[in-house]
């Protein structure tokens, strides 16, 4: 099929409603559109770029969980959360009361994406990892009664206050479960030969238009970009997330998926899609190199006069890029150090003004490597 012959589907009368039920997407598809073309060819450029940085950075998935918890924080803030990612970085005892379950959510969202990319090594991106990726998101939060890892048996809707004034009513939960079906097929299909960027594109679409679960869907959809460009070997590491450039460009993301239903334009949801993939691929790239350097300025301006030092002093920096927010009792557990080494070392830090105290105490302190935190947000 063209994807300018796309027909997005249809509006189904229910008892007191109607519901939209999408067409199926496990078929062919023909990319017959040259802004369209140009626009997929410089987002495999720049992708190809982003994974040779995650290939040659040493210690790499230190930086990489950042960009997790920076997908966290701003994926969960789309659905209305609260926590931006210096917050994201901190124990939960450590925040406001009112803080901790919005917390939790992130924290949630960072372990459900640890997870999925670690059940990729045993299971197929299917839905039955979608289903097990969602209970962890939903547990102990918000939605945690709203079937977490099973696809929905109620109907839902997306703005309103009920499913009579909705902006948009996905399919009756009937439906759900075959066109999940369909779309689990499309992602696994090796016969049909789509452009991999173009096959994730339309099945985020696909996916948020199904909204197969009772709550949770925008951040299953969001985790599945990334999920799919790890499966197919597109990247190596988890290292691109769109969740930023949906956030800062809400009302076009929105406008655009809505343009498909209504108008079936599948077109501009794709070259908006592949422009989120250049501009967040460039980002990615540019904090890989500004990390980086700054790793190395640290080492040669400030490490080194440490003296003896050094060695530790290198280690605790290395521990800094993974975990940019810590305790005295955190430096002790991961350097294997005594407690006056340790206060002696993260004064030394401070003094270099490397890491910057944020509590103001005397005791219970918390340290901040607030210009490596500076780069995610």
């Amino acid at each position: 099929m063209k994807i300018q012959e796309f027909i997005s589907g249809r509006l189904v009368q229910q008892y007191h409603y109607k519901c939209f039920s999408p067409t199926t997407v496990n078929h062919a598809w023909l990319v017959d559109d040259e802004q369209l073309s140009y626009l997929l060819s410089r987002a495999n450029i720049i992708l190809g770029e982003l994974n040779a940085f995650s290939t040659l950075i040493p210690n790499v998935d230190f930086f990489i969980k950042m960009h997790v918890k920076k997908e966290a924080a701003n994926s969960s803030g789309i659905e209305g959360t609260q926590t931006n990612v210096e917050e994201s970085l901190q124990k939960a005892q450590n925040l406001a009361p009112e803080k901790r379950d919005d917390w939790q959510e992130v924290e949630n969202y960072v372990t459900a994406m640890d997870t999925a990319i670690d059940e990729l090594t045993r299971l197929p991106l299917c839905n039955r990892l979608l289903k097990q990726t969602h209970a962890v998101l939903l547990e102990r939060v918000r939605g945690e009664h709203k079937q977490p890892g099973e696809f929905r048996t109620t109907q839902n809707w997306i703005g309103g206050t009920s499913v009579n004034d909705a902006v948009f009513v996905p399919p009756h939960p009937a439906d759900v479960m075959d066109l999940m079906s369909d779309l689990e097929q499309f992602l696994q299909n090796k016969s049909i030969f789509v452009p991999d960027l173009v096959k994730i594109a339309i099945a985020h679409y696909q996916f948020e238009t199904i909204h197969p679960f009772c709550d949770g869907n925008g951040r299953i959809g969001r985790l599945l970009i990334t999920l799919y460009l790890v499966n197919e070997r597109i990247l190596c590491k988890p290292t691109l997330y769109l969740s930023d450039f949906f956030a800062k460009n809400k009302v076009l993301y929105y406008d655009n998926l809505t343009m498909v239903r209504h108008n079936n334009n599948l077109t501009q949801w794709l070259r908006f899609f592949m422009e989120g993939i250049i501009r967040t691929a460039e980002s990615s790239i540019d904090t890989f190199k500004k990390i980086i350097t700054m790793k190395d300025e640290i080492e040669r301006d400030k490490i080194t006069k440490l003296g003896k030092k050094t060695k530790t002093a290198r280690q605790f920096l290395l521990y800094l890029f993974e975990q940019p927010v810590v305790e005295t009792e955190d430096v002790i557990k991961k350097l294997h150090i005594n407690k006056s080494t340790a206060l002696r070392l993260i004064d030394d830090f401070v003094e270099l003004e490397i890491l910057k105290e944020t509590t103001g105490f005397k005791r219970n302190r918390i340290f901040m490597f607030k210009e490596y935190i500076r780069l995610f947000e």
